[in-house]
């Protein structure tokens, strides 16, 4: 197949009418992305393989054809297709402009799909934004890469982490409205979420092997042969045990013990899994030593990949997770710990915050939870009055 009639496929657009078929916008990520279409900067998707970040990108390529722009100006392509291996972005980009006779002048919108499938796609990012009329749109499965190269974009790029959708969002795709006199409903509804999670395409068909095979595409693709290790058993074994210890300190030695590995190759393979987005780590409060040499705490991106593994074991734990992604994108969090007693989160302005799934604190907790010295203080005991999170 020729690259031209591989761009045909990816862009049925510049042949017939296009429209998104059975799928739910998400409309808080669009109403972002709509904010930053007219200006000049590269917008970058981030976040878990299977979130929606391509979903978005084709219903922003579907409105930008409804609002006028020229179809054959509009570029999608996913770089991680075998195909294109040996083309860079700049190849890609040339030819669909020979295709369409688009002159260097005339602006164009590429939407370039995992990114950093190509080695060197920071320079060739900052070479088109530079010298040509275009507005661009990249996403990423990995955050590492993002990181380690975005530095030569800084002041050319704006990043979005799209995430799974939370309770609100599940319940919409769903089609499930919960009226004030039914709150208790949400109890019910929430218990379904920690099975199902939030990826949008197991939300709308639920199935446990889709989520079996997101996990395994991200090791093998994304950690085994994009970092050359050849044991994979021994990284998804690795995850198995993240899994297990979701919600807790972790201690990176003990795995490496349990795993039979070094203590720095367990922390290389720990960084790894949090660069894909399917975990999440949570520094101690504390001073800026006493956060280096303590243990962090683990939490899972998605409900259904921890129930996946965990079961209905701990519901508190999930509950626990849940808060923990409500709270990351709005607050720098911390967990405390003093004397041996645990309180789940504190916030960087000093907002205390425990959660109890329809229990009480012991006896410790409740006194350090009364004495520390905070701004706030929550309890949230039930999934009722998680909408308390809203006034932080």
């Amino acid at each position: 197949m020729t690259m031209k009639e591989l761009l045909y496929q990816y862009n049925p657009w510049w042949e017939e009418a296009f429209k998104n078929e059975n799928v739910k916008p998400r409309e808080k990520y669009l109403i972002e992305l709509r904010k930053y279409l007219d200006f000049k900067q590269i917008i970058i998707l981030t976040g878990l393989r299977r979130v929606g970040k391509t979903t978005l990108m084709k219903l922003i390529i579907e409105e930008q054809i409804n609002d006028g722009i020229e179809p054959n100006h509009i570029l999608y392509v996913s770089l991680d297709d075998y195909l294109l291996h040996k083309n860079n972005i700049i190849e890609i980009v040339n030819e669909f402009r020979q295709i369409h006779k688009i002159k260097i002048e005339e602006k164009i919108y590429l939407f370039l799909d995992e990114i950093t499938y190509k080695e060197d796609f920071h320079v060739q990012l900052k070479n088109i934004y530079d010298s040509q009329n275009t507005k661009l749109f990249v996403a990423s499965s990995s955050a590492s890469m993002l990181r380690d190269k975005k530095a030569s974009l800084t002041g050319r790029a704006i990043t979005i982490e799209i995430k799974p959708l939370d309770l609100e969002e599940y319940l919409y795709f769903n089609g499930i409205t919960i009226k004030k006199r039914d709150k208790q409903l949400y109890k019910t509804h929430f218990l379904e979420y920690c099975k199902v999670g939030g990826l949008p395409e197991n939300v709308l068909n639920p199935n446990r092997e889709y989520l079996m095979n997101l996990v395994d595409d991200i090791i093998q693709k994304d950690i085994t042969a994009f970092h050359a290790i050849k044991n994979h058993q021994i990284v998804r074994d690795y995850f198995t045990l993240l899994m297990e210890r979701s919600g807790k300190q972790l201690s990176i030695n003990k795995i490496g013990k349990i795993l039979g590995i070094s203590p720095d190759t367990s922390k290389r393979y720990l960084g790894f899994f949090e660069s894909t987005y399917l975990i999440h780590l949570l520094p101690r409060w504390g001073k800026t030593n006493q956060q280096l040499l303590s243990a962090k705490k683990i939490y899972t991106s998605d409900l259904g990949i921890k129930h996946m593994f965990m079961g209905k074991r701990d519901l508190g734990s999930y509950f626990e997770n849940y808060i923990y992604l409500l709270l990351r994108s709005r607050k720098t969090l911390y967990y405390l710990y003093e004397n041996t007693t645990e309180i789940d989160f504190i916030t960087e302005d000093k907002i205390l915050i425990e959660s109890k799934f329809y229990a009480k604190l012991n006896k410790k907790q409740e006194k350090l939870f009364n004495e520390y010295p905070a701004n706030k203080k929550l309890i949230i005991d039930s999934v009722e009055k998680l909408q308390s999170l809203s006034e932080i």
